[in-house]
């Protein structure tokens, strides 16, 4: 199933200080630090997800999984689709960078996803009834925009 043919679910953006080709190598960590996190093998295998463990190229790109998700498309500084599959739903989560002003970026996440029969149903009712994925998604956004706007100087300091 194509990413287009999955139904929309939600979509979430933030303004970022930076463009995008600074903006790029933030949002590949947060996504790969997110979905990496402990935890999250176990979790995939629990679900039956097609990509239960982390592999691939790193930096990011198409090819490269993590527990949960495969990486479809890779453009730096513009889209980086995840698609993912288990046993109660087929998903994408989207991440597209547009120029905004000389120096800014407007970062927007898109999920889309099927969920069948009953027991997908259900699991979408915990997913998005619980707010956990709104929750998810904008700490995610957030990381990378905080990240994306520290100063070199910052930077060093934290090193």
């Amino acid at each position: 199933m194509r990413i287009d043919s999955l139904p929309h679910l939600d979509e979430h953006a933030t303004l970022v200080a930076a463009p995008p080709d600074q903006v790029w190598p933030h949002l590949t960590d947060v996504i790969e630090a997110t979905f990496s996190r402990t935890g999250m093998t176990g979790y995939a295998r629990l679900v039956g997800a097609a990509d239960p463990v982390t592999s691939g190229p790193r930096p990011l790109t198409e090819g490269s999984t993590f527990p949960g998700f495969h990486v479809a498309t890779a453009i730096p500084g513009q889209e980086l689709a995840l698609r993912g599959s288990h046993r109660f739903s087929t998903y994408a989560l989207v991440f597209r960078l547009d120029a905004d002003g000389p120096a800014g970026s407007r970062l927007r996440a898109e999920t889309r996803a099927v969920f069948p029969g009953l027991a997908g149903g259900l699991y979408r009712h915990l997913l998005l009834g619980s707010g956990g994925h709104v929750i998810g998604v904008r700490r995610m956004l957030a990381a990378v925009r905080r990240r994306s706007e520290q100063s070199p100087q910052d930077d060093a300091t934290n090193s």
